[in-house]
């Protein structure tokens, strides 16, 4: 029986310079900043061959959000409108809200979490936690499964 691929969240700080590099050439490519293998990899300073060893295991992570269904966990003040805008970041992303579940308030926050399809999403995951995370009564935002 063949082996699962296994897949795992790091930071980037964490990873080697090479796999930052080939993710940096790659985006290049999709952008038309370069439009070569070769060209590409000139840029970032790799050979090509490090390129192809390691192209098609290198993802950021907002690439591998497309028709997929991701779970937030937030930690919200119990006050008037924070989750309302929280959801409205949301909508406005373009992600489709399935569940949202919220704990009872407790030393005046709540924890909620909330799964969504992201496939039409107009913007990275990153940007949607950035603008989530900003609004005045988030304490805490992260991805817990997806």
């Amino acid at each position: 029986m063949p082996s699962k691929t296994k897949f795992y969240i790091v930071a980037a700080e964490a990873l080697p310079e090479i796999f930052i590099k080939v993710a940096e050439a790659k985006r290049m490519m999709q952008t038309g900043e370069a439009d070569t293998v070769g060209a590409a990899t000139r840029m970032v300073g790799i050979s090509r061959s490090a390129f192809y060893k390691y192209k098609d295991a290198v993802q950021p992570f907002n690439n591998m959000k497309a028709g997929r269904i991701i779970t937030f966990y937030t930690m919200l003040k119990d006050n008037p409108g924070v989750l309302s805008s929280v959801l409205s970041i949301f909508a406005g992303s373009g992600a489709n809200i399935l569940t949202i579940n919220q704990s009872i308030p407790t030393n005046g926050c709540a924890a909620v979490t909330i799964s969504a399809e992201t496939s039409d999403m107009d913007q990275t995951l990153e940007d949607l936690m950035n603008l989530v995370s900003a609004v005045d009564g988030v304490i805490k935002m992260e991805i817990l499964a997806g």
